[in-house]
C-alpha cells in the first residue's frame, strides 16, 4: 500500500504545481458582492483565467471593447497609438446618469482649476475624477492584469455600495500605458511558460532577452516622459489628463521579486519643494486605506522608504504640480507565472490580487475623500495665482537662432496647457537677441504657475543626496535655448493658442549657390537628405561673407547649383522644400568671391560624403542610451541605421560602414578578433563614436586614449570611521543620477559647429571624469572651476568633475575614435546636444590629426 500512497501523494503534489496558476475570480473579487451576468467576464474573452497566464495587449484591447459594449456604464475612446501601431486606450467609467451629463461635468470639474471661476464650483454635489493607470512599463505586467479585474468590477458589480461611487466618481481608466511592452513581455512570458511551472529564478522564463519588455518600440522609459511628453503613448496620455484635470492618478507596478509591496508616500526628504505640504498629507491619508485593505489579505507592504517624489517626469509625482494627488505602488514582481523568493514563492496570482485590492482601496478613498480632493484641487491653483503675484521674477523670455528648438520648447509647455505669447517687440537682454516672431514669453501670472516653476526652476539646495532619479532638468537649458528670467512684467505679444513648426524662408537671389547656416536643429535632416539625393554639398571650416555682408560661421553647408546631378530648377525646388519642412533659411548667392572672409571655391569647404551608420546593441550595451539614438536618427533626423548586435558585430564585414556608434554599456563581448577587425577598419578611415563608459572600453582596448580620474589612494586611507548604518546613504549620496553643468567650448571645432555661445548646459548622469588631452586643440569641451549650474553631485565627485574635458578625439591612421563623456540624447528632450553627436557622424573624420589625445 505504501507505494500507491506515495504514488498519489506525487500526483497530487503535480496537481497543485500545476494549478499554481488555475485561479478563478473568486480568488480576487470581494466577498459578497454580487456581478450583473449579462456583462462578459474576463476569461470569456480573454480565453483564460485572470492569472493563468500574461495577458497579451491585443486580448486587453479585445475585453475593454466587450464592457464596452455590454455596459452603460463604460464609454471607451481611442486615443492615439504606439509606434508599433497598437491602440492606446481610455475608458471613461461613471454612472449611467452621470455618462449622459458627461461633458457638463467634465466641464463644471475645471472649474476648479481656474481661481476666475472655481468659487463658484459646488464641490459637495461634483464628482471626483479618479485617473486610474496600468502596467507603464511592460514588465511589470500585474497591473494591466489587475486591471481586467477592475474593469470587471466596475462595469458588473451590483448593490449600493458600487453605485454610489460610481455616482461620485468618474473613473478615467487606462488599462495599458505602454501596450508595445506589454505585449513584447506577455509574448516571452507566456511562449517560455511550463505546464508545470518553474519556480527557479535561473529560468529562462524570469530572464528576458536584450532589451526586456520594460520600454517603449524604441527602448524609452515612459515613466519619465510625463513631464516633457516626447513619445507618442505620453502625449495622447497628456492630453486627456488635461481634458479632465484628475483629482487622483494611481499608477501600478512592479519592482524587486524580493520586495512585497509598497504605496506612498514615499521618502519624506525627497519631495520635490514645489510640492504643497497638504499634497503628503492626503497621501498618508490615502495610504491608511491601502494599509487596511492589505491587512485584510495578509499581504506584507512598506511605505516612506525608497522612492520618492522629486522629479515631475514620473507618474506618480507629475499629479502634484498639476493639483492632482499621485500615488505609486510598487508590487514584488514574479517576473513570470511563478518564481522562488525570500518571501516564500511568488505567484502571478498573488501580484494581480494586490493591486485589484489598491484599486479598490484608492476608489473608496477617492469618495470617502471626495470634498477634501475637490477643495485640495481648488486650493491649489488659487494658491498658486497668489504665489506667481509675490514671485520676483514676472515672467520668462526664450528664443534662439534655431527656431525649431525654441518651438520645441514651447511645444512641451503648450501640451501642459501653459499659456505663451509672442513678445511684442524685438528684445536684447544680458547681450541676448530675442526676434518677435519666433520667441516666447511665459508669463508667471497664470494656473501652471507651480508647473512653470517645475520647468525653469534651478536648485543647488536639497535635504537629502539621495535621489531616485535625476536631481535637476531645467527645461530650457535642456533645449539649448537662450533664456531670462523677468522681474517687470512684460507687454505681451499675441497668445500662441496654435502651435505650427516654424517655416523657413528662400533669401536672397542668385544661381550660383546656396548656403544654410549651421545653427538649425534640422540640419543634419537636410544634409542626409541631399546627400541621400546626389546633391554634392560641403561644410565651411572658414568664416565667409554673403555679397550683402552677412556672415556665415564654420559649419555652414554650401550646395553649388553648378555641375550637380540635377537641373538649376530642381535644386531651387528642393530648397524651398528644406524651408518648409525644416524650418531652416535658405541663402542664394549670386557669386563665389568674398574679399572679406573665403570665397566660395576655397579648399576650406570639405566636401561630405553620406555616413553609413551602426549602433551597437544587445550584449551589455544600455538598451535606454541605444535607443535614444535609434530614435534620434530613425525619427527626428530621418537618417537609416543599422542596429548591429554585438555578437553579429563579431563576425561582421564592417567595411560597409562610414560610422559605428557605441552607446553606454559593456563591451567586454566583443572577441579580440573582432578588436582587430575594429582596429583595422578606424586605420582605413572609419569613425568610431562612444558615449559615456563606451570610452573606458576604447581605452582598455587600445583604440582610444580617454583616460578618467581615479580615487586618491592616500584619501582613501585617511577614510574616517562611520557607522555601518550609514552605509546606504553614504554610498547612495556619490551616484551622480542627473545633474546640469556649464561647459566651456571651442566653437572653432568641427564638433561644436552650430553652437553660438562659448559656455552650454551639459546634463550629467555618470561618474566619468576624463583627464584634460595634452595636446593644444585636444579639448574642445571643458568643464572649469565652477561649472555646476543645478542639481546634485557630492563634494568628491564635485572635485573630480572640475578641470576634466567631456570630449575626445583620439587618431586611428586615417580613422578617429570619438568619446563624449555625457549622453547627448538624454530623454528625447535634451536637444541642445544633439548636434554634438550628428556633427560627430558627419565631420567626425574631419577633425585634424593634431586635435587627437
Amino acid at each position: 500500500m505504501r507505494p500507491k500512497f506515495y504514488l498519489a501523494f506525487f500526483y497530487s503534489l503535480l496537481t497543485f504545481a500545476n494549478a499554481f496558476s488555475q485561479t478563478d475570480l473568486s480568488y480576487y473579487l470581494p466577498e459578497k458582492i454580487s456581478y450583473d451576468q449579462s456583462i462578459p467576464t474576463p476569461k470569456s474573452i480573454i480565453g483564460h483565467e485572470v492569472g493563468e497566464w500574461h495577458v497579451s495587449h491585443d486580448r486587453l484591447v479585445n475585453y475593454m471593447y466587450a464592457l464596452d459594449n455590454a455596459s452603460d456604464r463604460v464609454s471607451l475612446e481611442q486615443t492615439g497609438s504606439t509606434y508599433e501601431g497598437r491602440p492606446l486606450l481610455l475608458l471613461t467609467i461613471t454612472s449611467s446618469k452621470n455618462h449622459k451629463n458627461i461633458e457638463a461635468i467634465r466641464t463644471q470639474h475645471l472649474k476648479l482649476s481656474d481661481p476666475t471661476q472655481s468659487g463658484s464650483a459646488d464641490v459637495k454635489s461634483m464628482p471626483v475624477v479618479f485617473y486610474l493607470g496600468c502596467s507603464i512599463h511592460g514588465n511589470e505586467p500585474s497591473g494591466s492584469n489587475a486591471g481586467l479585474l477592475m474593469a470587471y468590477h466596475l462595469a458588473a458589480a451590483q448593490g449600493p455600495e458600487i453605485e454610489k461611487y460610481l455616482e461620485n466618481t468618474v473613473i478615467l481608466f487606462d488599462p495599458s500605458f505602454n501596450p508595445d511592452a506589454l505585449h513584447r513581455f506577455s509574448t516571452w512570458a507566456n511562449s517560455r511558460r511550463s505546464k508545470l511551472i518553474s519556480t527557479d529564478p535561473n529560468d529562462m522564463e524570469h530572464n528576458e532577452a536584450w532589451p526586456g519588455g520594460r520600454t517603449n518600440h524604441y527602448w524609452f522609459d515612459l515613466n519619465r516622459d510625463w513631464l516633457v511628453a516626447q513619445l507618442p503613448e505620453s502625449q495622447a496620455r497628456i492630453k486627456k489628463f488635461h481634458e479632465w484635470k484628475p483629482n487622483l492618478l494611481t499608477d501600478h507596478h512592479e519592482q524587486g521579486t524580493n520586495a512585497t509591496f509598497f504605496f506612498m508616500p514615499g521618502e519624506p526628504t525627497r519631495v520635490n519643494p514645489i510640492t504643497p505640504k497638504k499634497n503628503q498629507d492626503i497621501t498618508r491619508k490615502m495610504g491608511e486605506y491601502h494599509a487596511r485593505a492589505l491587512d485584510e489579505i495578509g499581504s506584507l507592504y512598506f511605505s516612506q522608504e525608497g522612492y520618492d517624489d522629486f522629479y515631475y517626469g514620473k507618474g506618480s509625482t507629475f499629479p502634484d504640480a498639476n493639483g492632482a494627488i499621485g500615488i505609486l505602488f510598487e508590487q514584488a514582481s514574479s517576473r513570470g507565472h511563478a518564481q522562488e523568493s525570500v518571501n516564500g514563492v511568488l505567484r502571478f496570482p498573488f501580484t494581480i490580487r494586490n493591486h485589484f485590492t489598491t484599486m479598490l482601496s484608492s476608489l473608496k478613498a477617492a469618495n470617502e475623500m471626495r470634498e477634501e480632493l475637490l477643495n485640495y484641487q481648488r486650493d491649489f491653483y488659487k494658491t498658486a495665482v497668489a504665489d506667481a503675484a509675490k514671485d520676483p521674477i514676472k515672467a520668462y523670455i526664450f528664443g534662439s537662432k534655431d527656431k525649431a528648438r525654441s518651438f520645441h520648447l514651447a511645444e512641451i509647455m503648450n501640451r501642459q496647457k501653459i499659456d505663451l505669447y509672442r513678445p511684442s517687440s524685438n528684445q536684447t537682454i544680458n547681450g541676448k537677441n530675442f526676434e518677435a516672431e519666433s520667441s516666447f514669453v511665459v508669463p508667471m501670472n497664470q494656473t501652471q504657475y507651480k508647473l512653470i516653476k517645475g520647468m525653469f526652476d534651478k536648485q543647488l539646495k536639497f535635504t537629502d543626496s539621495l535621489f531616485y532619479d535625476i536631481s535637476s532638468w531645467v527645461l530650457p537649458m535642456a533645449a539649448g535655448v537662450d533664456y531670462e528670467e523677468l522681474k517687470t512684467a512684460p507687454t505681451l505679444g499675441e497668445k500662441m493658442n496654435e502651435l505650427s513648426m516654424p517655416k523657413g524662408k528662400l533669401i536672397g537671389k542668385g544661381d550660383y549657390a546656396y548656403v544654410i547656416e549651421p545653427y538649425g536643429y534640422y540640419t543634419p535632416r537636410v544634409i542626409y537628405q541631399l546627400l541621400k539625393n546626389g546633391i554634392r554639398i560641403k561644410v565651411a571650416t572658414e568664416p565667409f561673407y554673403h555679397p550683402n555682408g552677412k556672415k556665415f560661421e564654420r559649419g555652414s553647408i554650401l550646395i553649388s547649383v553648378d555641375n550637380q546631378e540635377v537641373f538649376p530648377q530642381a535644386l531651387e525646388a528642393m530648397m524651398k522644400g528644406i524651408t518648409e519642412k525644416d524650418g531652416i533659411d535658405v541663402f542664394a548667392f549670386n557669386t563665389g568671391l568674398d574679399y572679406k572672409g573665403v570665397s566660395l571655391g576655397s579648399g576650406s569647404f570639405i566636401t561630405l560624403k553620406k555616413p553609413e551608420i551602426a549602433i551597437l546593441v544587445e550584449g551589455g550595451v544600455s538598451a535606454n542610451d541605444a535607443g535614444e539614438l535609434w530614435h534620434l536618427l530613425d525619427q527626428r533626423y530621418e537618417i537609416p541605421v543599422t542596429m548591429l548586435p554585438l555578437n553579429q558585430f563579431n563576425s561582421a564585414n564592417l567595411n560597409r560602414y562610414t560610422t559605428i556608434v557605441f552607446p553606454a554599456g559593456n563591451y567586454a563581448s566583443i572577441a579580440d578578433g573582432a578588436k582587430e577587425k575594429l582596429r583595422i577598419w578606424l586605420q582605413n578611415g572609419g569613425v568610431a563614436i562612444g558615449f559615456e563608459n563606451a570610452l573606458t572600453w576604447f581605452q582598455s582596448a587600445g583604440l582610444g586614449k580617454f583616460d578618467m580620474k581615479k580615487e586618491d589612494d592616500k584619501k582613501e586611507a585617511n577614510t574616517k570611521a562611520k557607522p555601518y548604518g550609514d552605509i546606504q546613504k553614504s554610498v547612495g549620496a556619490q551616484e551622480t543620477s542627473g545633474l546640469i553643468i556649464e561647459a566651456d567650448v571651442d566653437l572653432t571645432h568641427p564638433l561644436l559647429y552650430g553652437y553660438y555661445t562659448s559656455k552650454i548646459p551639459m546634463f550629467k548622469s555618470n561618474n566619468l571624469y576624463m583627464e584634460k588631452g595634452k595636446g593644444a586643440y585636444a579639448n574642445p569641451l571643458t568643464y572649469e572651476s565652477n561649472p555646476l549650474i543645478s542639481g546634485y553631485i557630492s563634494k568628491p565627485n564635485y572635485t573630480k568633475l572640475k578641470q576634466t574635458s567631456g570630449i575626445g578625439v583620439s587618431v586611428q591612421g586615417k580613422g578617429r575614435v570619438i568619446g563624449f563623456t555625457e549622453n547627448l540624447a538624454f530623454r528625447a528632450f535634451w536637444f541642445g546636444a544633439n548636434k554634438m553627436c550628428m556633427n560627430a557622424i558627419f565631420y567626425g573624420g574631419l577633425v585634424s590629426a593634431e586635435a587627437g589625445r
